[in-house]
């Protein structure tokens, strides 16, 4: 989904996940190299079309926000990475993620153990 995106709206996108909604003067501010107000209007109208943001007028100006729910779009690519790099093996990923991380304290080790005795209890039924 937000992998068949041009780099450059890509860039976009996820600077709205990181920044929240955002004029088009705020997002020219965050990006990492000059664009004119033009060329990210242009975009943010390409963007708006294919569904990825949507526009709310505040004022005289437009603020831009990514339209699907962070939370969905983080589903989706993970999704695609774990079925590129892993098989499609969720238990791989999690291992290769467990075994990048040497600081897990005590509260994200219960975080996981919660989350596999819901997934065991949800399998059960």
């Amino acid at each position: 989904m937000l992998d068949q995106l041009p780099p450059r709206e890509r860039q976009i996108v996820d600077l709205l996940y990181e920044i929240g909604p955002s004029t088009t003067s705020e997002i020219s501010g965050a990006l990492p190299d000059d664009l004119s107000g033009s060329a990210i209007r242009a975009m943010l109208s390409r963007l708006e079309k294919k569904g990825f943001v949507q526009r709310e007028v505040d004022g005289r100006q437009h603020r831009y926000a990514a339209a699907l729910p962070e939370e969905r779009a983080q589903t989706f690519a993970l999704k695609r990475i774990v079925r590129v790099f892993f098989g499609g093996s969720s238990t791989g990923a999690a291992t290769a993620l467990l075994g990048m991380s040497d600081d897990l304290t005590e509260q994200d080790l219960d975080q996981l153990e919660d989350m596999i005795a819901k997934a065991r209890k949800k399998g059960q039924s």
